[in-house]
């Protein structure tokens, strides 16, 4: 790997922009990063399984980055952040663990059908500008569930978490800085193994191009989050997430 970056740095050149546009919508709106970025990679001829890897190692240094400016940008509830990252990461550990054992694609069809209805609700929100602000009553549930399903790969914990929070009427901006910010807890304690198992192996060229990109990007993404308008926020997320949840289902009916 090292050769070949000696050779030709500008292989880098398309998984820093992958990693910059994933991380950057991912960091406003609180979801997608792992959606965008294994779509594109794989479009770019990485293989599913490489792409996958290399998606979940970034992940893992990105979403610090992400937490670190959300936090500097004061975009965390830290009440919410409690009452779903030890949840969540109990979620994640049940969630590898039955990946480990039990294939867990019988539920992807309707997890993605059901994030798709979120994604049609919350765009209408946000367009007709009724968001309401109101504290979220079910929260650790949510996190556990939220975290089981982002680690036994049938849906993803921004695109759960962020969109169920928003349609109890948790205000967008610190929804989207808490979720990002428990993320990062989440995705270490499913990733740990994993990275550990790997070792230097797992940096690719692609991760390490995917964590030049989204590092550069998570600090512009916090600020995103800060300074757009609630009701603009929500239509953003309503519509990021009826595109990905779409094209997931789609993806996986014509498969």
């Amino acid at each position: 790997m090292l050769a070949e970056l000696a050779a030709d740095p500008g292989v880098l050149l398309p998984f820093i922009l992958i990693g910059f546009a994933a991380q950057l919508i991912d960091g406003a709106l609180g979801m997608a990063y792992g959606t965008i970025s294994s779509t594109l990679l794989v479009g770019l001829g990485v293989p599913p399984a490489v792409a996958s890897a290399g998606v979940h190692t970034a992940e893992t240094f990105t979403t610090g980055v992400s937490a670190i400016s959300h936090i500097a940008h004061r975009n965390v509830d830290w009440r919410l952040f409690g009452r779903i990252v030890v949840p969540g990461m109990i979620g994640g550990v049940l969630g590898a663990y039955v990946l480990s054992n039990i294939h867990a694609d019988a539920a992807r069809p309707f997890v993605l059908g059901y994030l798709l209805l979120l994604g049609f609700y919350l765009s209408w929100r946000g367009w007709t500008h009724r968001h309401v602000v109101k504290t979220p009553r079910i929260v650790a549930p949510l996190g556990l569930v939220g975290g089981f399903l982002d680690a036994a790969g049938g849906g993803g914990w921004g695109p759960v978490v962020t969109s169920n929070l928003m349609v109890q009427g948790a205000e967008p901006r610190f929804t989207i800085g808490t979720v990002n910010t428990a993320e990062f807890f989440l995705t270490t304690t499913v990733s740990l193994t994993f990275l550990l198992t790997l070792g230097w192996e797992a940096f690719t060229t692609a991760i390490i191009g995917l964590l030049i990109g989204g590092i550069v990007a998570a600090p512009i993404g916090a600020v995103v989050a800060k300074r757009v308008e609630a009701d603009k926020l929500l239509l953003l997320v309503g519509l990021v997430l009826t595109a990905t949840s779409g094209w997931g289902l789609y993806r996986l009916l014509t498969a």
